[in-house]
């Protein structure tokens, strides 16, 4: 179970994107950054984060590029305009990780750990037995599962499944909730 009194400045944050950091289209992708929407709260959370953990790392499915509905380059742009909104904001993302495979057996697809396993190369001080995943959906707490983390879900997107759930080690309703709880613990 997540303590969040043992936070501290060695744990790493995972984030998903759609439906965590931005409001997800529904039964679609974000095309473009013109569809990208930032979920209420969320600048201001994420600037509260950056002085919470010294990692922040985004991990996330994008089948949309793997279905040829849109490149590489759009979604690096997506990415691009995304992390500089935040950084305006005071707040940062130090990685962003996707997977485009259509294949749910793909290592890098969630559930499966890949992601973050590439994380813990890139940064060698991620410990991920002090890491945290966010995420709107039971594959992003499997994710976390998966890879030795602990995991927060959101009710952005889909209602908190029967509790305790062995995926799940927390939930709120938002990220700037989540952040809230942070702040309150000390």
């Amino acid at each position: 179970m997540l303590d969040l009194q043992k936070i501290d400045h060695r744990w790493t944050l995972f984030l998903d994107r759609d439906g965590v950091i931005n409001v997800e289209k529904e039964q679609s992708y974000i095309f473009h950054y013109g569809e990208f929407v930032f979920y209420e709260g969320n600048l201001e959370a994420l600037r509260l984060l950056a002085g919470i953990f010294p990692r922040i790392v985004v991990v996330t499915n994008q089948r949309g590029v793997g279905k040829g509905l849109m490149t590489e380059e759009d979604l690096a742009d997506i990415h691009k305009k995304m992390t500089a909104d935040v950084a305006s904001a005071g707040g940062r993302i130090d990685a962003i990780y996707y997977c485009d495979s259509l294949s749910d057996d793909h290592p890098h697809r969630k559930p499966n750990p890949g992601m973050a396993l590439a994380a813990q190369q890139d940064f060698p001080g991620i410990d991920l037995s002090k890491s945290i995943m966010v995420g709107n959906n039971i594959s992003d707490m499997e994710f976390g599962r998966n890879a030795g983390m602990y995991t927060v879900f959101l009710s952005t997107t889909s209602q908190v499944p029967d509790l305790p759930h062995p995926s799940i080690d927390v939930t709120f309703r938002s990220l700037y909730e989540f952040v809230q709880a942070l702040l309150k613990k000390a």
